[in-house]
């Protein structure tokens, strides 16, 4: 199984992603939500994600702050930043961070999942 963390302050982005990647990949796997980057940071060594989400624009901690915090102990998780910015500054700084693979718009779209879990998953 794999192992999902997706942390956004936004309610409706958060239902809206966790919703496209339930309908839209084959594997099993489980959704942790956090709706603000400090309670992600404290529980994400237990969790241990293979893959994560991460809104840039947050209260208190904004993604930058826990991408600079964020080490990961066992492994290496996917992230991926999924942000309404479009500035460009923000597109270049992502690319500075060896973790992130890739900077993605909000909405995730079915696109966005293929090219993500396409290689994770089964056969029909």
């Amino acid at each position: 199984m794999i192992k999902i963390v997706l942390i956004d302050d936004d309610p409706i982005s958060t239902f809206v992603t966790e919703k496209l990647i339930h309908k839209n990949i084959k594997i099993p796997c489980q959704i942790f939500t956090f709706d603000n980057a400090l309670d992600a940071l404290k529980n994400i060594y237990t969790i241990e994600p293979n893959y994560l989400f991460l809104d840039l624009n947050m209260p208190e901690m904004t993604g930058w702050d826990f991408l600079e915090e964020f080490e990961p102990h066992y492994k290496n998780p996917e992230i991926y930043i999924l942000s309404s910015s479009v500035d460009e500054r923000d597109i270049s700084k992502a690319s500075e961070y060896q973790q992130v693979k890739k900077y993605l718009s909000k909405p995730l779209i079915k696109q966005y999942i293929k090219l993500i879990f396409g290689n994770s998953e089964r056969p029909d």
